[in-house]
């Protein structure tokens, strides 16, 4: 099954949403360069009151290790999603700093077969393929046609097209924040709409797989 991450949330009245429709994961966005800033404080005000069955996911730009491991230990986050220059060495400390519990996604920006060439090889848990750190854009779809590892699918996507990605590409999991937004703030009904198209596509792809057996 697809998993679904509902990323930049930063009221409650988001989490009222997605406690409501239980996406697998959310993300806080901890650069300040992003409109969806929110700060470390605000953050864990909401995520003690998010449904314990949603994981929280931190989403960095080159932040300091002490900056994104002090955020695990307090629980605000279990999951790091970096978006940065962040390599090898810097989350092999992440992890030492951390005890290895954390989950650890390496975003990479794809435009060309030599970028997924990158981010099959990243030491990270999982890969989170990208057009733009919340650019809302997509890319080129049909370059991940021989990617070899499970993926987090971001960029663009939108309840228009999510349908057919999930169909087309199956990936681990489908991220999504301004596709699910009106006048910059998540829309419920956009919220809803979205998790439902994915739920759709994922159930009959098991009617199709099922039907051929």
């Amino acid at each position: 099954m697809t998993k679904i991450k509902i990323c930049g949330l930063r009221r409650m009245e988001d989490i009222t949403i997605v406690n409501e429709l239980q996406p697998e994961y959310i993300g806080f966005v901890f650069c300040p360069c992003s409109r969806r800033y929110i700060k470390p404080e605000e953050a864990a005000r909401l995520r003690e009151k998010l449904s314990p069955g949603i994981r929280a996911v931190g989403v960095f730009v080159d932040a300091s290790v002490e900056m994104v491991s002090d955020l695990i230990r307090q629980d605000v986050i279990s999951i790091v999603q970096l978006h940065g220059r962040e390599n090898a060495a810097y989350i092999s400390e992440l992890r030492e700093r951390t005890d290895g519990k954390a989950r650890i996604i390496k975003a990479e920006l794809i435009h060309t077969e030599e970028d997924l060439r990158r981010a099959s090889g990243s030491t990270a848990d999982s890969v989170l393929l990208d057009a733009g750190l919340g650019a809302g854009k997509t890319f080129d779809w049909q370059l991940l046609r021989d990617f070899g590892r499970p993926y987090f699918l971001a960029g663009g996507l939108t309840i228009a097209n999510v349908s057919g990605a999930v169909r087309t590409l199956q990936p681990y999991a489908v991220d999504v924040s301004s596709g699910v937004e009106t006048d910059g703030y998540k829309d419920p009904a956009k919220v809803e709409a979205f998790i439902t198209a994915v739920r759709e596509a994922d159930a009959a792809g098991r009617t199709r797989q099922e039907a051929s057996a």
